[in-house]
């Protein structure tokens, strides 16, 4: 049984995916693209017995497209680019795990290739519609924080863990009197001894409080509820409990189906997608999976922000990748929100316009260092970053803002553009 038909059209119910691939040496291009189609789906390393033509006329997915990739120095011999149609009925729909098992479970670890990276995914919408998706997306954040135009600004609290929560709280309160929306916790800090989460999450909270009566804006706080599934579950609820009005979480090391228990609650709480340890799949060009793929699962199963990169930080990601990403969890997909993204990573006031420039308004741009790094301290950083904001959206050069700014002009002379 052969699983390659060049002359296959894909159908409205076939999940799609596009595969980079390199076969093992002595290995064909056909005989591994065979390999993969099959171990994903039905097939196995022999003829069996048990294999009825109905199950295959039904389940038999179908390699439509191979494109070989000239030879270099990079890319070893027979390197292509593939795409697979699989049938819907191969997967369990709103079951991730399972999906994932399939088109990204032991096919990357067959000798007859060297590398293989799942790049890109199509779903149909019956799959798509089985999942939640984002409750809010970028027109309910938008909503949610009163401000309808200009990217949302955001910090970090820095340094990432070592502060006590009332520490915690103060640098939290600086940032927004300063001139941030947003303070969210860093990705690894939760309940450590030194700073307990519902001791921070009381204080913190009580500090966004006061920040909202003294600037009049909305001042939203993103705590990290990253832990075994239950416990997240009660920290949601904790926070809920407080008034706060966002939770975070860290996808990768918790999971997706953690990250779908989590949105299945329900719990009416915007949901912050941190990408920690995404860079372990992620960045080997030739194998593991693209951002682009983890991005598109998250909008899928209901994250409501995501960290797509910067192009322009500290974090690798080049603007063709990035602004793919951006597209993908923007854009009209059966009628499910929009995933708000996220730019954060070595990010200064210096370099917002060519971010923005980039990106487009519809971002939130996150600095840790950036503000807390500004000479006069967090409140100057802060003011800093929200002031290169108000002049990519005034269409002013910084360096002109700057001469009336003097927040702006500290941090442009630390950094530069």
């Amino acid at each position: 049984m052969s699983y390659i038909d060049l002359t296959y059209k894909p159908g409205k119910t076939d999940v799609i995916c596009q595969y980079y691939m390199e076969p093992a040496e002595g290995e064909s291009v056909n005989k591994t693209c065979e390999a993969i189609a099959g171990e994903s789906s039905i097939g196995t390393w022999t003829d069996i017995s048990t294999m009825k033509p109905e199950i295959a006329e039904r389940l038999k997915p179908s390699v439509f497209q191979i494109d070989e990739i000239p030879d270099n120095a990079v890319q070893g011999k027979g390197a292509s680019r593939i795409k697979i149609a699989y049938p819907m009925d191969l997967f369990e729909a709103g079951n991730m795990p399972e999906i994932l098992s399939s088109i990204a479970g032991n096919i990357f670890g067959m000798k007859c290739l060297d590398n293989l990276r799942l790049e890109d995914i199509e779903f149909p919408e019956d799959i798509v519609r089985s999942f939640k998706g984002p409750k809010f997306g970028i027109k309910g954040i938008r909503r949610l924080l009163q401000v309808k135009e200009r990217p949302l600004v955001g910090t970090i609290v820095k340094p990432k863990v070592g502060l006590s929560a009332d520490e915690h709280a103060k640098v939290a309160y600086e940032s927004w009197i300063g001139g941030c929306d947003i303070v969210k916790d860093d990705e690894n800090l939760t309940n450590q001894v030194f700073n307990r989460f519902d001791d921070r999450i009381v204080k913190t909270l009580r500090m966004r409080d006061k920040a909202e009566d003294e600037t009049g804006e909305r001042k939203i706080y993103m705590p990290n509820i990253t832990a075994e599934t239950n416990e997240m579950i009660r920290r949601a609820e904790f926070v809920k409990k407080y008034g706060c009005e966002y939770i975070m979480v860290d996808i990768v090391t918790v999971g997706f189906s953690a990250l779908q228990t989590i949105r299945d609650q329900d719990f009416n709480l915007v949901i912050h997608a941190h990408r920690a340890m995404h860079g372990a799949i992620t960045r080997n060009p030739r194998h593991g999976m693209s951002m682009l793929v983890l991005a598109q699962l998250t909008r899928l199963i209901g994250a409501d922000q995501l960290h797509i990169g910067t192009v322009v930080g500290k974090m690798e990601g080049k603007e063709e990748e990035v602004t793919k990403i951006r597209d993908d969890i923007t854009g009209e997909l059966y009628g499910i929100e929009s995933t708000f993204p996220v730019c954060s990573g070595g990010l200064h006031p210096g370099l917002f316009e060519d971010l923005i420039g980039i990106m487009g308004k519809d971002i939130i741009i996150q600095c840790g260092g950036g503000i807390h790094g500004h000479p006069d301290g967090t409140k100057a950083g802060a003011t800093a970053a929200r002031q290169a904001v108000d002049a990519a959206m005034k269409g002013t050069g910084l360096e002109e803002y700057a001469e009336d700014h003097e927040e702006l002009k500290k941090a442009l002379d630390k950094w530069g553009m």
